[in-house]
């Protein structure tokens, strides 16, 4: 396993890079998580809640399926 599959498959995500991969808004990542709609953050301490990056690459393949 190369350290770039290592990595992609470990990698944890803060809100700004998830907004950034998917386009979508800090304010509706927040809300598709309280609605359950989109993967849950890590609760790692009170201020690092970070993504787990394979959970929103999973979301994203799962999206871009259906809508095609």
């Amino acid at each position: 396993m190369t350290q770039k599959e290592l990595n992609s498959s470990t990698d944890l995500l803060r809100i700004e890079q998830v907004s950034q991969i998917t386009s979508l808004s800090k304010s509706c990542i927040r809300l598709w998580v309280a609605k359950g709609l989109f993967p849950r953050p890590l609760n790692l301490s009170r201020t690092l809640k970070p993504f787990v990056g394979e959970e929103i690459r999973q979301w994203i393949r799962d999206r871009s399926s259906e809508g095609r």
